[in-house]
């Protein structure tokens, strides 16, 4: 039977479902939660991320207040609940222990510098979600949806989707502005920030180019592996790890030889981190992932593993009903169960796991100080073995 290595080495069963899923046992999912949970929390760095984004959006509520407190307060609230109300930190994390493993002595002005990747991180979920027509995000309704509602709720005039859709694209652009003002304001040095910001920036361009490639892609209905693994690396794969690790290199003024090391960590690492993603949005459980079950085939997502599929001449008869936002349960089984029937689902972990493997010994041959390659090497293995 199929299975999925745990932190520890050992090997779990991988349960498969009636709609073709592949379900973990608890014990699986919950020593993924706590070795997550375990490097995320060293240093107590989510906690003081949490902290510098929540003074920070504090002092953008007050400016908004200023300016009209009735009309900008559910821009504030809905900005609050998206960033402060869940996240991994994942972001944070990578740039921080980049920062760390450099020799970079611990700081709270790092810490708030590199919080500002979470608001670059909000704004390309907002935009996504707009893109994708998502009803959800984290379990809630998705930003759009969100001031449809209120546009409905308070009958005002004209389309009410209308209006939740461009509120959605300007509060994904507040937050995109938010972020950089995050990270002038942070407290770091001018001359350090002249070094970090032009992997900030290209940062920045990487995913929101990332994300127009993603959009023309499903537009054109290119099937290819490579196409999506292109998509995977400038949508997610670049902006999650290695950049954040490369700003952290960066704020700790890294030599090069250190920089190239990260970044033969983090490009691979990343792509398997998209990767899990993918199938994560087939296969997840929604109550863990916060959006409905198979959502990336409603949308028509042309994934990596979706592409595995249609490589497979049984799995043509994919193209038929992908991208259908009328897709009812059962057919999601029956498209869960030919990824799965056409080797797509299978070549998929062992790409992750090759990924994962690659980024692991690249991170073993780094000069990295010891416990940064500690926690690097947990973070690693909990982005690629997440259930949501």
């Amino acid at each position: 039977m199929p299975g999925c290595p745990n932190p520890r080495g050992r090997i779990f069963p991988v349960h498969r479902t009636a709609a073709g899923s592949d379900r973990q046992p608890r014990a699986f999912r919950a020593s993924v939660v706590a070795v997550t949970h375990a490097f995320l929390d060293r240093v107590d760095l989510r906690t003081r991320v949490q902290r510098a984004l929540d003074d920070f959006l504090r002092g953008r509520r007050a400016r908004l207040s200023e300016i009209e407190p009735e009309a900008l307060a559910p821009v504030s609230d809905a900005i609050e609940a998206l960033v402060l109300g869940g996240g991994k930190r994942l972001r944070p994390a990578f740039a921080y222990w980049g920062y760390r493993g450099a020799g970079g002595a611990d700081d709270d002005v790092v810490v708030a510098a590199v919080a500002s990747l979470e608001l670059v991180q909000a704004s390309a979920l907002i935009h996504d979600d707009v893109m994708d027509g998502s009803e959800t995000r984290r379990g809630e309704p998705a930003t759009h949806r969100r001031f449809a509602k209120l546009h409905a709720e308070a009958g005002w005039r004209g389309e009410a989707d209308g209006f939740g859709t461009a509120s959605a694209i300007l509060l994904g652009d507040l937050c995109l502005v938010w972020s950089d003002e995050l990270l002038h304001t942070s407290g770091v040095d001018p001359v350090t920030l002249a070094r970090a910001r032009p992997v900030f920036d290209e940062m920045r361009t990487e995913v929101t180019i990332g994300q127009y490639l993603d959009m023309q892609t499903q537009a054109t209905g290119d099937t290819s592996t490579a196409r999506a693994g292109l998509v995977a690396r400038y949508k997610s794969a670049k902006y999650t790890i290695e950049r954040p690790l490369l700003f952290g290199a960066a704020l700790a003024g890294a030599p090069a030889g250190l920089a190239a090391s990260y970044s033969a960590f983090g490009l691979p690492l990343g792509e398997a981190f998209q990767l899990r993603d993918d199938v994560l949005g087939v296969f997840g459980d929604p109550a863990v992932t916060g959006k409905p079950a198979g959502d990336d085939l409603r949308e028509g997502k042309r994934t990596y593993l979706v592409a595995a599929a249609m490589e497979h001449p049984d799995g043509q008869a994919l193209d038929e009903r992908l991208g259908d936002p009328d897709l009812d349960a059962d057919g999601v089984t029956r498209l869960r169960e030919m990824i799965v029937s056409t080797g797509a689902l299978e070549r998929t972990e062992e790409r992750i796991a090759a990924l994962t493997a690659a980024a692991l010994e690249a991170l073993r041959a780094a000069d990295v100080t010891a416990e940064a390659r500690e926690v690097l090497e947990g973070l690693a293995r909990a982005a690629t073995q997440r259930a949501g």
